[in-house]
């Protein structure tokens, strides 16, 4: 697969998959909502590590930027 996600990018997705495991084991976000927050987190991790976000990809997205 073809890399599109910079590292600001991947950053924020680290930040905001652990803000939400946080919530949710702290019990501030619970039951049907928690859940899909959760599981929304989970994804942010996997695309952040893979580096590809599947949803790019039909919009034509790239958030590397420019090689000089």
């Amino acid at each position: 697969m073809k890399l599109n996600m910079g590292k600001a990018d991947r950053i924020i997705r680290v930040i905001a998959a652990a803000v939400i495991v946080v919530l949710f084991f702290t019990k501030v976000i619970t039951g049907t909502l928690g859940i899909v927050l959760l599981v929304l987190g989970g994804i942010f991790l996997l695309t952040s590590l893979v580096g590809t976000c599947p949803l790019y990809l039909p919009f034509g997205l790239c958030t590397i930027g420019k090689k000089k």
